[in-house]
């Protein structure tokens, strides 16, 4: 699709999507809608995000035995939410895939990996000291991250991104090569898929106790112990390991643009 009609298409389907929150918001009960200041006529109101701050505080510990009111959000209360945003990481990681993929099968002119061109010395023995003692502490802060996201700030977002970072760091300390043979892409493709699927699946798991989709039903375990908030840490863990192989998935597609022969 040309520019001009892309365009086109874009502004028909931002117009109706306007179209359509603003109706929704106009159907909401007045006292429902979110505002950012109080009643003007009763001066001891409580604006609604102040009013869902103070509930979320209030009972996340008893609801939910989780200590994390901000993971808690993400992957229960509004968990239906969350799908949605890793679901457009996901599109977004394949689109870039595609998109990179289509320019390097029509660039005419090859291009070198800068890591083994004539002009470029290499990562120094420095460097691969630094990375060689990074990449252990760079997967197991990663992994706590991601584990301890309803104990503590942190959660499957975070984590994923510090665990990406982990293979980043293996191509500053070797090149290209080193890089695309510990990271099969493959295997790294599959795991994006298990992570957000997984996801959509332990939603499921609700139905079998005839709840709603996400609802919370797995044993919610004791406050401050990794086995806390029932499918909480799951979805954590499975949002991980989804990022960490989306980040890893457009690294590698750029990096392979930037640095790697055409054909």
């Amino acid at each position: 699709m040309k520019y001009p009609f892309r365009m086109i298409a874009f502004f028909i389907g931002a117009a109706g999507f306007a179209a359509v929150l603003a109706t929704l918001f106009i159907k909401l009960p007045v006292d429902t809608r979110p505002t950012l200041v109080g009643d003007a006529a009763n001066p001891n109101s409580v604006p609604l995000h102040d009013r869902y701050l103070q509930a979320i505080n209030a009972n996340v510990m008893v609801q939910r035995n989780v200590t994390d009111a901000v993971t808690a959000v993400n992957f229960d209360y509004r968990g239906f939410d969350t799908v949605g945003e890793e679901f457009i990481f996901f599109v977004s990681v394949m689109g870039g895939i595609v998109l990179l993929k289509q320019a390097e099968e029509k660039r005419k002119k090859p291009l070198r990996d800068a890591i083994s061109a004539g002009r470029d010395v290499g990562p120094s023995d420095a460097m691969r000291v630094w990375v060689l003692g990074m990449v252990a502490p760079k997967i197991c802060f990663g992994i706590y991250i991601v584990t301890h996201g309803q104990l503590s700030p942190g959660g499957g977002f975070q984590g994923g991104v510090i665990l990406a970072t982990a293979a980043l760091i293996i191509y500053l300390g070797e090149n290209f090569e080193m890089f695309k043979n510990i990271m099969s892409h493959p295997l790294v493709e599959v795991v994006e898929a298990i992570g957000a699927g997984g996801f959509v699946l332990t939603g499921v798991l609700a139905y079998f106790w005839t709840k709603p989709y996400l609802t919370d039903v797995l044993p919610l375990g004791k406050t401050n112990e990794l086995t806390s908030g029932g499918t909480i840490a799951i979805i954590s863990f499975l949002t991980g390991i989804e990022i960490m192989a989306g980040f890893v998935l457009i690294l590698f597609a750029f990096l392979q643009e930037t640095l790697v022969a055409g054909e």
